[in-house]
């Protein structure tokens, strides 16, 4: 596939995709590649264009994701996105449904673009000042930079590294998605749906993560605790359970 990387450990599991966030690029999930193949699934993580080793001027990750999937011949995937990930993740959900056998979307605002939810988003995180505080302050949570100054200094490593590769300007400029994504959409969502966030995110506090939840047919919410804005690196092996745990589910269309 022109322009676009990924990471694929290959094998006959269910499929596995992985969509980073807009602070780094698909190393982000060097905490989940371990633990998803060895339960016996297929982990594939794509870096969105202008990210890693993605060329070309960012566009719709969905798009090219499902280029990837065709790529690869794969039938339906299980789809992992957080933070500006999940964004995408959705986009994707609501551009091809019969490519998704089940989606989590963790840590992430989704993208909605209801009145209501803009104002609720504004009163959260007002501008500039927040984004304008440290980006480990906003993206890790006070108990994991209280626990582990070791994990802080890899995730910021990880970060510089990512911000290296993404284009200005910086913080980067509100994902590109196909569709305006809506409540509405969000009521289209078939797929079997987990969506997790952690009791310390001030992207997503619990509340905002059940409201968005309660829009979606086929969804359940998850709080991981002690946790903030990036549960995949704070607390991986609550994360990579949940994930496990959800993509090994037999239930139908049960959430």
């Amino acid at each position: 596939m022109e322009g676009i990387s990924w990471q694929d450990s290959g094998g006959t599991g269910e499929a596995v995709v992985f969509m980073h966030p807009a602070s780094c690029d698909s190393r982000v999930w060097e905490k989940q590649a371990p633990a998803i193949t060895a339960a016996g699934l297929r982990f594939i993580a794509m870096d969105r264009r202008g990210y890693g080793r993605s060329a070309g001027t960012p566009g719709f990750a969905a798009d090219d994701l499902e280029q990837l999937r065709r790529h690869l011949s794969l039938s339906r995937i299980f789809l992992v996105g957080t933070a500006a990930g999940g964004i995408h993740a959705v986009d994707y959900a609501i551009s091809y449904p019969d490519a998704v056998a089940g989606l989590v979307v963790a840590n992430s605002i989704v993208g909605v673009q209801d009145e209501e939810y803009v104002q609720l988003s504004q009163r959260l995180r007002p501008q500039p000042q927040f984004n304008a505080l440290p980006d480990d302050f906003r993206e890790l949570g006070p108990a994991y930079r209280a626990s582990d100054a070791e994990g802080v200094v890899k995730w910021q490593a990880l970060e510089r590294a990512g911000r290296a590769h993404t284009p200005p300007p910086r913080p980067p400029a509100p994902p590109q998605t196909k569709n305006r994504i809506t409540y509405a959409l969000l009521g289209a969502i078939r797929a079997r749906t987990l969506m997790i966030t952690g009791d310390a995110d001030l992207y997503m506090p619990p509340p905002v993560l059940r409201l968005l939840a309660s829009k979606m047919p086929n969804a359940r919410t998850l709080v991981i605790p002690e946790c903030g804005h990036s549960a995949y690196w704070e607390q991986p092996e609550a994360f990579n359970r949940a994930v496990i745990d959800f993509v090994k589910a037999r239930s139908g269309t049960e959430p």
